[in-house]
């Protein structure tokens, strides 16, 4: 069996989970890694990874990769994906490619002159309840889709410093919603009306972001799909979609740690939704790489490409742009 060789750049908490899933994947060769911390080579090392080093730019010329899989900070992406492309390397990438808009314009190109497959982790694309509901959608189970709610709170918010380099709430967190709000029901969005506010923590809002927010997304046909975002959820990591139309509606509930349900004369006591995104994504983040994989084995179609991630940036701008002026904004503003 001819096995595609991988090499990873980052090993924080998704890099790590990325690893791992890899590892268990019979076509597949983990053969390098880059990350500055050396405890993190060292664990990579213990693990059979034949290049472990400091450097990206050392993996990459290292003649060894089919390709590569990003998971570092969101300001090193372009870079890497840009270095990656001119080598010839395929390449998946944690989401966003760039918070600029002409910087991922630019990468974009030059990933479609090389000829290389690039990927972008919308990994909520690949969790089973969300793709059964895009499925019914897509049956016309619902008939025409008028209305989209999507739920999305945090158990509690990263630390500042991340807040400051990732791109804040729109960017970072709500960015998911907008693909998802495109994913679910097939439509393009043509205008966003945000409103947020600072209600969970004030250092948040010392930092010039937000942690609470609602967003209006307008597609193409008329039809609507609200988000509603908060940094901190007490009862665990919140994640809910629904699709009313002209025949029904659809809905996911969130994931439990079991499903239990206790009756008392007292009242009724289940558990809390599971409280970190590494736990209810464990089985997306695994699809996500498989299906990549299949791409690169069989010639698949990309399930999330470069443009899926710039059109969400576009969307996530408009929402900070309409926060700032207290207005809608047309996707055809943000140039």
């Amino acid at each position: 069996m001819i096995k595609i060789k991988f090499g990873i750049a980052g090993l924080g908490r998704i890099g790590k989970i990325h690893l791992d899933n890899l590892l268990r994947m019979d076509e597949v060769e983990v053969v390098a890694v880059a990350d500055p911390i050396a405890t993190e080579l060292e664990m990579a090392r213990k693990k059979g990874i034949e290049l472990a080093t400091t450097s990206y730019e050392t993996m990459i010329n290292s003649k060894t990769l089919d390709a590569v899989v990003i998971c570092t900070p969101t300001d090193s992406h372009a870079d890497y994906v840009e270095i990656a492309a001119k080598a010839g390397i395929h390449v998946f990438c944690e989401k966003p490619l760039d918070l600029n808009l002409n910087r991922v314009v630019e990468v974009l190109s030059i990933v479609k002159a090389s000829g290389v497959k690039l990927m972008l982790g919308f990994n909520r694309r690949f969790d089973k309840e969300f793709i059964k509901i895009r499925d019914l959608v897509e049956e016309g189970e619902v008939g025409a889709p008028n209305l989209v709610k999507i739920t999305s709170r945090d158990p509690g918010a990263p630390p500042i410093s991340y807040i400051k380099k990732s791109g804040g709430l729109f960017l970072d967190m709500t960015i998911h919603d907008f693909d998802m709000a495109r994913y679910i029901v097939g439509k393009e969005v043509t205008e966003v009306y945000a409103k947020g506010a600072v209600l969970v923590d004030e250092k948040i809002g010392e930092a010039g972001d937000i942690d609470t927010a609602i967003v209006i997304l307008t597609y193409e046909d008329q039809s609507m799909a609200v988000i509603d975002n908060s940094r901190e959820a007490k009862y665990g990591y919140d994640q809910r979609i629904e699709v009313f139309g002209s025949k029904g509606m659809v809905q996911s509930n969130n994931n439990f740690r079991d499903s239990h349900r206790l009756y008392t004369a007292t009242g009724v006591e289940a558990s809390p939704p599971l409280h970190f995104f590494l736990e209810r994504y464990a089985d997306a983040y695994k699809k996500e790489l498989r299906d990549f994989l299949g791409c690169l084995i069989n010639g698949d179609s990309l399930p999330v490409n470069g443009q899926d991630g710039l059109i969400s940036l576009k969307i996530g701008l408009a929402a900070l742009k309409s926060l700032k002026e207290e207005r809608p904004v047309r996707i055809n503003e943000i140039q």
